[in-house]
């Protein structure tokens, strides 16, 4: 199939559908007129690959994964590991968020850290506007 229907047949565009081809997600073979042709079983791939992003999965990891999948005799053994395997990235995320949350928790309200107690960067209200001439 084209491009067009396979960009209306998964609900994607065309330049993301170009895109996935440029970094290795799908693969079309292009005619002697030049449009590209995909397989059906595109549609079902492109469905899948939407589904992981919604899960968190980033297209590096999806392009890498996604060969091991098809070629996996139990495919949803092999999806459960890399569900467990993500399921242990999202926890340690969660950890470094909820300590960087605890961070600016307790910085509210200490103002501005990059300034120094009496140091001031602006000049006192008394002293000459220096016009960059040596006296």
């Amino acid at each position: 199939m084209r491009i067009g229907e396979l960009a209306a047949r998964t609900g994607t565009t065309r330049d993301t559908i170009r895109f996935y081809e440029k970094v290795g997600l799908v693969e079309g073979r292009r005619l002697p007129n030049g449009y590209r042709d995909f397989a059906p079983e595109t549609v079902e791939w492109l469905a899948y690959v939407r589904t992981a992003q919604t899960l968190g999965f980033t297209l590096a990891e999806i392009a890498r994964h996604g060969e091991e999948l098809r070629e996996a005799p139990d495919s949803a053994d092999a999806l459960s590991a890399l569900f467990e395997q993500k399921i242990q990235i999202v926890d340690a995320r969660m950890a470094e968020l909820a300590t960087l949350r605890a961070e600016l928790a307790d910085r509210v309200g200490t103002g501005c850290p990059l300034r120094a107690a009496g140091r001031h960067d602006a000049p006192p209200h008394d002293a000459p506007p220096h016009d960059g001439s040596t006296a």
